[in-house]
């Protein structure tokens, strides 16, 4: 069995069965990566920061000048139809719309029939009472794939072009980590391959700035009003991998992981320097800690538990 048995796929309007969804070989997202996509998170059937997830597309869309003339609510409705085809409440979505089928050429016709798919795939129940998408803390390694100009390619633009984050985590193939760090062309920290970063370093969380190539993540913006609410000092700037392997506290997020406490940063165990608080004389102690989320990345989890409990089971 793969882990495509018996879900049904939304492709233009129609629901189908996942082995026989299919798009055109001459659609633009096929041949150019030429497509706008969000991934998102299903909480009790709904999907979480809606709002914020169709925002950011309108934005993708505006950069590729790509006018499909899909309404939000049409969007939604999708969304809700491939849920429901599926029995799913607890969900991985994503939706794509490419330029479609157009001519084999590289310049893009103005007249656009797009192609709309929405892919989903069961996930945990969230909130308090639910269980991480991941396995356990994450394992981070510095690559030599650097992250593509801001004047490339824009960072907020979030298209089906992965070809950069691809060749980042196959540089992970010789270590055990789980994500990748990719630095900017001037050595900054930018960014996972597929997840934004935070660190915390003298009570302060801290976290790689817009200004660079760092895409706006959903998760990233509501961690951040989270940290406003509760009056966590919090600074956006750019930062050294150094500065991450010497932090008392590193986490990822996206929206399938939400908050991801990270263990290792380039074989270097996170907070377990003499300053950071952890360890201490007994070597069994440090070794639980060293395997667990450190106090604010404990306390953002649980809040981000908490907001998920009012939004959509509560």
């Amino acid at each position: 069995m793969t882990e495509t048995d018996g879900l049904v796929y939304h492709v233009d309007g129609e629901l189908v069965p996942a082995e026989a969804a299919s798009v055109s070989v001459d659609d633009r997202g096929f041949r150019y990566g030429d497509a706008a996509f969000e991934t998102m998170r299903a909480y009790g059937g709904e999907v979480f920061a809606w709002d914020a997830h169709m925002s950011r597309l309108r934005e993708t869309c505006d950069v590729l000048e790509l006018e499909h003339g899909i309404g939000d609510d049409d969007l939604y409705r999708r969304i809700e139809d491939t849920l429901a085809a599926n029995d799913l409440s607890e969900a991985y979505v994503r939706l794509s719309i490419t330029r479609g089928v157009q001519p084999g050429k590289l310049t893009p016709d103005e007249t656009v029939d797009p192609t709309v798919v929405v892919i989903v795939k069961p996930l945990p129940r969230g909130g308090s009472d639910g269980q991480p998408a991941w396995d356990g803390p994450a394992t981070l390694q510095t690559v030599k794939t650097k992250r593509v100009p801001d004047n490339a390619i824009p960072a907020r633009a979030k298209t089906h072009n992965y070809l950069n984050g691809i060749l980042a985590r196959l540089e992970l193939r010789v270590s055990d980590a789980d994500e990748a760090i990719m630095v900017d062309g001037d050595g900054h920290v930018a960014e996972g391959a597929t997840s934004n970063l935070f660190f915390v370093r003298d009570n302060a969380l801290r976290t790689p700035s817009l200004d660079g190539p760092v895409l706006p993540g959903i998760t990233r913006r509501v961690v951040l009003d989270i940290a406003d609410e509760e009056g966590i000092p919090v600074e956006d700037g750019q930062y050294t991998p150094d500065e991450i392997r010497n932090a008392d506290e590193v986490f990822l997020t996206n929206s399938t992981w939400e908050i991801r406490p990270v263990e290792v940063v380039d074989g270097i165990r996170i907070g377990d320097d003499a300053d950071s608080g952890g360890g201490g004389d007994d070597s069994n102690n440090e070794t639980a800690e060293s395997t667990t989320a450190g106090p604010v990345t404990t306390l953002l989890s649980r809040l981000f538990d908490a907001r998920i409990d009012r939004a959509h089971y509560d």
